[in-house]
């Protein structure tokens, strides 16, 4: 988009040229910005991220020499998605980018896990008279298998987000292509770059733990022992966290999406519907003066009334869009975009004859396109007679306005229009030799005009058009004074073969499904938008009484939210039986498999505490973070599972297996954690725009990681311990 911008703008500068002498192309309104600060917030948190993964990465090897060769994955896998998404066309925009700032941790997951067990092999006793290749081949093999099911896990975890329709499916498809292409990436990467590079900068020598994986692991022991010990009490406290996390879950609001900040604010203006184009003019003058007074955090002011020629456009003739320039945030009163709409609502209030709304650029298009109203909720109301629609909208809409967490409550104004009923006299036109059609042609080429040729003025084509005098088209008293010309060369009063009656109505008759409608909208502060709905629903079904043949329909972006979570329920159950299935042709066991996916509640817990306390709702974005957290979660428990076999293969018991590998596995489980969690700290704190919509993604990760991390670490080994029989 950047570049087609580029080149409009060339074009305008071209044109400016050729434009009258004083005429300029003034752009108030330039998306290139948006794009660049959205786009600059996400780059950002993603170098923030590598810089914080590598310290964490050699903080637990120890090793800068195992660092390098575990982060030199992370600029190869971006890369090659890179050329993936060019591949398929896909952009580098806010979401294609989020998609891989939630990646980042992952990508280095795989090679965190077949580097560690490299270098284990590399300093074991029992490889001392082996050629390095040698072993290095040995171990990529070993880790293969673990590493291609846990990729596999959470490339299959995303999946569903490809499914998603409308606004969401937009939006959140690129995420998951993009982290899918980085998470293929990483995994050939993993399995070819990684060994080679391993053979070049890895050494024959012990593994030694660094000082922090040192502390670690002393105390890890001991709470192992007491975890393994006192099984039963350990697995019901988990119980009971995970019962109080699901009740949490309950509490906590739902709703479609953040609202990102896109910078700019639009103010739809509507006055009453029978006012002339001059006297709107007049009083959007008068708003456009009073805020500039009011307000100096607006720089410049840009409208535009009615609707565009073609009449595509759902605005009324009486609507104005108010575009607001502001100035840069450092010459602001208070650096918060809520306190400028809250100083613009204050100065609106003191005007007379308007009603207004609040929203910006994008989300306004956006929101028209696909439901054609511009408020989180709209309630369309279905029936056949309009008074009656209109006798309804207003009890919806004054219980929308002592509903909490309603703002900028809006019922379009559809009555006082002013027309003039033309009825003909059919006796007198008979009289007279004279036809409706006749009449109708003549109205028209008087009001309107009737185009009889073309003048060519050089390249120039002027359509020629005949019509009556100005002052006829706006008064009813002029057009009846006018004479009808007989075909007998006389003429007569046109007022004898019609009569005028001027008359008030609706602005415009709205039809869908074969029924007329209005709609009462609102917007939705200081609450989930669920949540409000419900509200909103329980009341008008106790306080408005419907006639029969009338009903209601609830749009906006609830319906938005609604969609999405109806197929979102729909497809991350068959998305988690997949990965069920996987775990089980992955271990040849039932019982493991199971084991494995117990990781899915246990990072529930953590997920669901951290949306409620951290005051945000659930989401499509924290949907995407809970789904993200599973795919890591899996990942881990297959890791440390698969450890477990191989020990027990090897020739020792299980407990014993158990216990030395959990202590074993401690670094790489805590590694995939740390790596994943610290990956999305960046976008956690950032505040450009689009941040709001990454928030709620990177809160659900990084807490559902902490729980899911401790309670594999302890619940894993239990879980282990009782589903195996120890065979020795």
């Amino acid at each position: 988009m950047a570049k087609v911008l580029e080149r409009v703008k060339s074009e305008l500068k071209e044109l400016e040229k050729m434009l009258p002498e004083g005429t300029k192309i003034d752009i108030f309104y330039d998306r290139t910005v948006l794009v660049n600060l959205a786009t600059h917030t996400v780059k950002k948190a993603l170098f923030e991220a590598t810089i914080l993964i590598f310290v964490v990465l050699l903080l637990m090897l120890g090793n800068l020499a195992s660092a390098f060769s575990v982060a030199l994955i992370l600029p190869f896998a971006l890369l090659m998605s890179f050329i993936a998404m060019e591949y398929f066309g896909l952009t580098a925009n806010l979401m294609s980018l989020g998609g891989l700032a939630i990646a980042i941790g992952m990508l280095v997951d795989s090679a965190v896990v077949m580097v560690e067990h490299i270098t284990a092999e590399l300093g074991n006793p029992k490889h001392k008279r082996e050629y390095k290749l040698t072993i290095i081949k040995h171990a990529t093999i070993e880790m293969a298998p673990s590493i291609v099911t846990g990729v596999l896990i959470i490339i299959i975890v995303f999946m569903p987000l490809l499914t998603l329709e409308g606004l969401e499916g937009k939006l959140f498809a690129p995420v998951a292509l993009s982290i899918v292409f980085a998470l293929f990436s990483s995994l050939i990467l993993s399995l070819t770059l990684i060994p080679v590079l391993s053979s070049f900068i890895l050494k024959k020598r012990p593994d030694k733990e660094s000082w922090l994986v040192k502390i670690l692991i002393r105390g890890y022991k001991p709470m192992l022992k007491f975890a393994l010990r006192f099984s039963k009490i350990i697995v019901l406290i988990v119980l009971l966290l995970f019962g109080y996390s699901i009740y949490l879950a309950s509490k906590t609001g739902k709703t479609f999406m953040p609202t990102m900040d896109e910078g700019n604010i639009i103010i739809g203006i509507e006055m009453i519907p029978s006012i002339s184009l001059e006297e709107s003019r007049e009083l959007n003058l008068k708003v456009q003066k009073k805020l500039l007074k009011d307000v100096p955090e607006i720089e410049e002011i840009v409208a535009r009334t009615g609707s565009d020629e073609l009449g595509l456009d759902p605005m009324g003739l009486n609507d104005t869009d108010t575009f607001l320039v502001l100035k840069p945030k450092e010459e602001w009163r208070e650096p918060s975009k809520e306190f400028v709409i809250e100083k613009i609502r204050e100065s609106l209030d003191e005007m007379v004859g308007i009603e207004f709304s609040f929203t910006q650029p994008i989300e306004m298009r956006v929101s028209e396109m696909l439901t054609g109203v511009r408020g989180d909720l709209a309630i369309d109301i279905f029936g056949t007679d309009n008074k009656k629609l209109e006798e309804i909208a207003q009890q919806i809409k004054a219980i929308l306005e002592k509903t909490k967490g309603s703002e900028d409550v809006y019922k379009k104004a559809n009555e006082g229009v002013e027309y003039f009923e033309l009825k003909f006299n059919k006796k007198a036109l008979g009289y007279y030799g004279v036809t409706e059609e006749d009449i109708n042609r003549f109205l028209n080429s008087m009001v309107s005009g009737v185009s009889i040729g073309v003048i060519q003025e050089g390249m120039r084509r002027i359509a020629l058009v005949i019509k009556g005098d100005t002052t006829i088209q706006n008064s009813l008293d002029k057009i009846a004074e006018l004479y009808y010309p007989l075909n007998n060369q006389e003429s007569v009063a046109l007022s004898k073969l019609v009569t005028f009656k001027k008359s008030s109505g609706p602005v415009q008759i709205e039809h869908e499904n074969g029924y007329r409608k209005t709609v009462v909208q609102s917007n939705v502060e200081g609450r989930d938008l669920v949540g409000f709905v419900d509200e909103v629903k329980r009341r008008v079904e106790e306080e408005v009484k419907l006639p029969a043949g009338y009903y209601l329909s609830y749009g906006g972006e609830f319906e938005n939210q609604q969609r999405a979570s109806a197929r979102l329920a729909l497809i991350v159950p068959i998305a988690l039986f997949l990965i069920f299935m996987i775990l089980y042709i992955s271990f040849g066991s039932l019982i493991q498999a199971t084991v494995v996916f117990m990781n899915v509640p246990m990072a529930l817990i953590g997920g669901f505490i951290g949306l409620y306390y951290s005051g945000e709702y659930i989401s499509v974005p924290a949907s995407v973070g809970f789904i993200a957290l599973l795919g890591i979660a899996m990942l881990n428990g297959v890791v440390m599972v698969n450890y477990f076999n191989y020990l027990i293969e090897r020739g020792m018991s299980v407990q014993k297996a158990i216990f030395e590998g959990a202590v074993k596995r401690l670094r790489p489980v805590l590694m995939t954690a740390l790596i994943a969690s610290f990956g999305l700290v960046p976008l956690l704190f950032a505040t450009g725009p689009g941040s709001e919509i990454q928030r709620p993604l990177a809160i659900v990760v990084i807490s559902g990681l902490v729980s899911s991390t401790i309670l594999t670490l302890f619940i894993l080994p239990i879980l282990y311990g009782w589903s195996v029989k120890d065979e020795n």
